[in-house]
């Protein structure tokens, strides 16, 4: 350091060192928290705006389709015995 600067100068001038390089890391975390916090609420909003549920699909079945699938409804359900 320079040699016309007392000890209190340099100490002082330490201390704020010090002080900016932890006020810079505290900034730089804060921001990225509030960053990731902000693009966690984005992506609850984007499913917030569902305008509904899904549309029901309908498949058009044949009589002898119906007839098996209502055939094998009563296989699996144990109270129709």
């Amino acid at each position: 350091m320079a040699q016309n600067i007392t000890i209190i100068q340099q100490i002082g001038l330490s201390v704020l060192a010090a002080a900016s390089v932890a006020w810079v890391v505290g900034l730089v975390r804060i921001l990225r928290r509030e960053r990731a916090d902000r693009a966690e609420w984005h992506a609850l909003r984007a499913v917030g705006r569902q305008a509904g549920p899904p549309a029901q699909e309908k498949v058009a079945l044949t009589e002898a389709e119906r007839a098996a699938f209502a055939g094998l409804i009563r296989q699996l359900d144990p109270r129709s015995s």
